[in-house]
C-alpha cells in the first residue's frame, strides 16, 4: 500500500488549531506539544491510551527471539523488549475506506468482533 497523501507534520497540526479553535500561533503549539506529551508518557508508563472514534495506541512487551542476519545468514539473539502499538476504531476503519456512515461490510464486522 503506497500512500498517495502529504505528511501531516507538528507544525501542520499547530496550524490546524490556530485556524480552527483560534488560540494564537504560539498557544496552539503549547496545547500540541502538552497532548503528544501526554499521550508520550502514558505510553512510557505502559499505559494504553484510548481516543474516542480514532483508536488506541498499546505498548507490548516481545520477548526474545533468534534472528538471522540477512546478509551473513548468521543467527543473532533479538533482545526483549517494548513495542507500541496502534489499533484504529472500526470508524476510522470506515472512513479510510470511504464507507458511508455506519455501515460495516462483513468483513470488517468479523474483524471487530
Amino acid at each position: 500500500m503506497t500512500g498517495t497523501g502529504k505528511t501531516v507534520t507538528r507544525v501542520d497540526l499547530c496550524e490546524a488549531v490556530y485556524q480552527k479553535v483560534g488560540l494564537s500561533r504560539t498557544e496552539s503549539s503549547a496545547f500540541v506539544e502538552l497532548v503528544l506529551k501526554e499521550i508520550t508518557d502514558c505510553l512510557e508508563k505502559g499505559e494504553t491510551v484510548k481516543l474516542s472514534s480514532f483508536g488506541s495506541f498499546m505498548v507490548r512487551q516481545k520477548g526474545q527471539r533468534i534472528g538471522r542476519n540477512p546478509k551473513t545468514g548468521t543467527e543473532v539473539p533479538i533482545s526483549p523488549r517494548r513495542v507500541m502499538v496502534f489499533k484504529p476504531s472500526a470508524i476510522l476503519k470506515q472512513r479510510i475506506n470511504g464507507q458511508a456512515n455506519g455501515s460495516m461490510s462483513n468483513s470488517d464486522q468479523a474483524e471487530t468482533d
